[in-house]
């Protein structure tokens, strides 16, 4: 496909979730100007802008794994449990056990692949519905987690590891990068290479992926591994970010935001094709919409319907049924008929 080619899909690809954070950003504009205030201080970009994409890439990291569970007909619910392990193992080993701070990243990253790839064994060896086999990680691994820290706030002193939830490049923050590095080398695996191809196959029809030769089992078994590995990613940048491990709190909710994201990314619940750029514009939506209820002063207790309705509007804007009912009545209104 030439590249004038692909600039062109990938617009359409991403064309209804783009068109809401812009309907979005407008809004912003006129009732909340203040969101668009930068200022650079010490070679980083500090404002509301900067903090959007600071939190909009946890839920991003986690999405991108998500968008390939889906993608194959699963879903994870226990990725915030596994942030929470994450967080709890590299505090734990940087501060208790007294590891360098590379081994202790090597441990939690580790910890997330074997949690993730439990949960890819319950689904393609055991056969348990996904979101039963996850549903079990998600209630037992904040648990873990608590077991690891000894149910209390582990704190971290290292300036490496702070480095990863609080440093900036290029005056914007590291956790940013870390998502469009994840992306894009998620996206070279899935679009360069056959992986992308056994994934949706899977997706679409388990029985016919096996039959041509794919081996279902392994793609899953991975795919869910790679999502364990985001959630733990996460799992690093949050406990970066406070310098601490806060088990009961990691992650809380993170899983609903990534699946959100997904869905309004275009990716469907049903598995096959699937959108990573989607899944990241779909994280940045959220998280904007979150500011922007902080900003306007929304009750916490009342901020959830804001949200629901516009993950309504993206989706019924992804529905070609509803663009096609929406079409056929204004066109009966401007021809006059009845």
């Amino acid at each position: 496909m030439r590249p004038d080619h692909r600039a062109i899909r990938l617009m359409r690809d991403v064309r209804w979730p783009l068109c809401a954070l812009a309907v979005l950003l407008i809004f912003d504009a006129i009732v909340a100007p203040e969101l668009f205030t930068l200022e650079m201080r010490d070679g980083r970009l500090y404002g509301t802008l900067a903090d959007i994409l600071n939190h909009a890439s946890r839920a991003g990291i986690v999405a991108i794994g998500m968008t390939l569970v889906i993608a194959t007909g699963g879903v994870d619910l226990s990725v915030g449990a596994i942030v929470a392990v994450s967080g709890a193992v590299l505090a734990t080993l940087a501060s208790s056990v007294g590891a360098p701070w590379p081994v202790a990243i090597l441990g939690a990253i580790l910890t997330s692949a074997v949690l993730g790839v439990w949960n890819g064994a319950l689904v393609s060896l055991l056969r348990l519905q996904p979101i039963v086999a996850t549903l079990v990680l998600m209630v037992a691994g904040r648990g873990a987690a608590q077991l690891i820290s000894n149910g209390l706030i582990v704190t971290i002193d290292s300036p490496a590891l702070a480095a990863i939830g609080n440093g900036a490049l290029l005056g914007l923050p590291t956790p940013f990068w870390m998502m469009l590095v994840i992306a894009l080398g998620t996206w070279v695996v899935t679009r360069r290479t056959s992986a992308g191809l056994f994934i949706e196959a899977v997706g679409d029809n388990p029985r016919a992926a096996r039959l041509a030769g794919v081996n279902e089992r392994l793609v899953v078994l991975c795919i869910y591994g790679f999502c364990g590995v985001c959630a733990g990613i996460v799992g690093l940048v949050e406990c970066s970010y406070i310098k601490a491990a806060d088990s009961n709190n990691a992650g809380q909710l993170l899983e609903l935001d990534a699946i959100l994201a997904v869905v309004i990314g275009g990716t469907s619940l049903r598995g096959g094709r699937f959108n990573l750029a989607g899944s990241l514009l779909g994280a940045l939506l959220m998280q904007t919409l979150t500011k922007t209820l902080y900003m306007l002063n929304v009750p916490a207790e009342i901020a959830p319907a804001p949200k629901a309705l516009l993950v309504l509007f993206a989706c019924l804007l992804q529905s070609a049924e509803f663009r096609g009912a929406v079409k056929a009545r204004f066109r009966r209104q401007v021809g006059g008929a009845p």
